[in-house]
């Protein structure tokens, strides 16, 4: 299935990021749609939502930004643009 190993390298590479700042939470996940992903906004959404249960990226904020141009060198794939995320605090 395209869609959920597409939905699996995000969230390796969200949780990555998240590891690496010491975060407590993913607060915002910002994504790329090309033109062939093959994917909605909308079904993107679904997936993430269900994808992300249960990790430090449940109930991130999702901004999906989509493309239709089928020339960009990107246009099959979700890219992950930006993430925003609470970092840990230290006990001082």
């Amino acid at each position: 299935m395209h869609e959920f190993s597409l939905m699996a390298d995000l969230l390796r590479k969200i949780e990555k990021v998240a590891r690496d700042n010491d975060a407590s939470r993913v607060r915002s996940v910002d994504v790329w749609l090309g033109a062939f992903s093959h994917i909605s906004a909308q079904h993107f959404r679904e997936h993430f939502i269900e994808g992300t249960q249960g990790t430090v990226a449940e109930g991130a904020e999702l901004h999906v930004e989509t493309s239709d141009d089928t020339s960009d060198p990107n246009a099959q794939d979700i890219l992950l643009k930006a993430i925003e995320v609470d970092e840990t605090e230290s006990a001082q």
